[in-house]
């Protein structure tokens, strides 16, 4: 600053009120808008100076015995808008996740029902996803079936050699396996892979903006990616549900027969006179009514994932966690429902 005050320069500060020179002094005054002058020696620069809401004044120390005062004076009351409207409960509240991704199950499901029976469904994904749910699932659900079959022979053998009903051993095996055990195996052999493989790959494309780009496209991301997965659960689970009642029984009928001695063919005579058509009919539809939750709740949690591949991750097991509870208590309902209909 006192090279400035011996090369004699000009400063000022140009705005719609005054514009302050001086020789030996030098005064920064506020300023409204809208240029920044500078000139030294004929020469001169201006510059766009922004708005600021301080006023800055600054008076140099010269020789003349005068001291520095800088003052600062804030403009308190720099924007004369009018006063915003008064704020509600409910200006701040917002829903929390796991309300508004419940709606967006109930959403989904219901445009996925609506789409369908306008008959805009993209079948060749369907047929890719059919073949993913189905073949490329069995060997897992039958493995799994078949141990839970030993496990459940093993129990029931033991309990009924001793009471004497080994004669009733393999209707009891076929109702449990019937009504609640294939379904609920397969449910969740499906839900742990499958469900999963929904929720991270509808995960992954909403973060990457891929749905956007299939709106922007004219594709509808439920046309194109829900509706051929739930149709396909819901078609696949049915069979899976067979096949696993099969091979439970097949391996709790071996089982039985090497270890503790019980004929297969009296197994095989006891589960025919226990079982009833309305057994066989109630699982698939058990299964079935499975395999639509757990593709809508997936779907609906991938849909909704926010957050990169942290939200992808807990989506993927929310998603999981959730389709076990929902068809948990379904499948009370169900089985309250169907016990009122026996007793009728």
């Amino acid at each position: 600053m006192q090279t400035a005050f011996q090369l004699h320069p000009i400063i000022f500060f140009s705005s719609r009120k005054n514009s302050i020179k001086s020789d030996g002094w030098m005064k920064l005054g506020g300023w409204n808008s809208s240029r920044l002058g500078v000139t030294a020696r004929g020469e001169s620069l201006r510059l766009l100076a922004p708005i600021h809401k301080t006023r800055l004044f600054v008076i140099s120390n010269t020789d003349d015995g005068h001291q520095y005062a800088p003052v600062l004076e804030e403009d308190s009351n720099t924007n004369h808008a009018p006063c915003s409207e008064p704020e509600t409960f409910f200006s701040k509240w917002s829903p929390p996740g796991y309300l508004w991704r419940g709606l967006s199950v109930l959403v989904l499901a219901g445009q996925v029902i609506i789409r369908t029976l306008k008959g805009k469904v993209h079948w060749r994904n369907t047929l890719q996803q059919l073949e993913r749910v189905g073949p490329k699932s069995v060997g897992v659900c039958l493995l799994t079936s078949a141990f839970v079959g030993m496990a459940f022979t093993i129990q029931f053998v033991r309990e009924f050699t001793r009471l004497g009903l080994n004669r009733s051993v393999g209707g009891v095996l076929a109702l449990a396996f019937s009504r609640e055990l294939s379904p609920v195996v397969t449910s969740v052999v499906v839900a742990g892979r499958i469900g999963s493989a929904f929720a991270a790959e509808l995960g992954t494309m909403q973060v990457s903006e891929q749905t956007d780009t299939l709106r922007v496209l004219g594709s509808n991301p439920v046309d194109y990616l829900v509706t051929p997965r739930v149709i396909a659960s819901s078609l696949a689970l049915p069979f899976l549900t067979l096949m696993c009642f099969t091979v439970g029984m097949a391996s709790s009928a071996l089982l039985a027969d090497s270890v503790y001695g019980i004929s297969i063919n009296i197994i095989l005579d006891s589960a025919q006179r226990a079982l009833q058509s309305w057994d066989i009919i109630s699982a698939m539809i058990k299964s079935q009514v499975f395999g639509m939750i757990i593709s809508i709740v997936s779907c609906a949690w991938g849909v909704t994932t926010m957050g990169g591949a942290k939200g992808v991750g807990e989506s993927t097991t929310s998603a999981v966690v959730i389709s076990l509870v929902v068809f948990s208590m379904v499948l009370f309902d169900g089985w309250h429902l169907q016990r009122q209909i026996t007793c009728k």
